[in-house]
């Protein structure tokens, strides 16, 4: 079964660009990629841009309207994501709790639902 694991962290709880320890951070993450890219589980991922970049779109009486920023304002930012193809919800919490931002962020998880075509 596929499962969106969504990483969400409060910018400030980020490690700072530029310093030993977002480098690290960094490498953090490019191992969890690699390891579940080896392991067959990985079916898509990518690091979001910032809050300050997104835009909302409602569409309200048949018109579209945009806003500046998320929907929702939280602390705490959807900063990235990843598709996996898990035996279980067990096996995706398994791996939720391997990626690097859960250790000062929170890593939600949500099954994906397969249409039949």
């Amino acid at each position: 079964m596929q499962y969106m694991l969504l990483i969400y962290a409060e910018d400030s709880a980020e490690p700072a660009p530029g310093t030993p320890e977002f480098n690290e951070h960094l490498q953090a993450y490019g191992e969890y990629t690699r390891e579940v890219q080896a392991k067959g589980l990985l079916k898509a991922g990518d690091a979001l841009d910032t809050v300050a970049s997104a835009t909302t779109v409602r569409v309200r009486d048949g018109k579209t309207k945009t806003t500046d920023g998320p929907f929702a304002e939280t602390k705490e930012q959807l900063g990235g994501y990843y598709i996996l193809d898990c035996k279980d919800l067990d096996e995706a919490i398994e791996y939720a709790a391997k990626i690097p931002s859960a250790k000062f962020g929170s890593v939600e998880i949500r099954p994906v639902m397969i249409f039949d075509e």
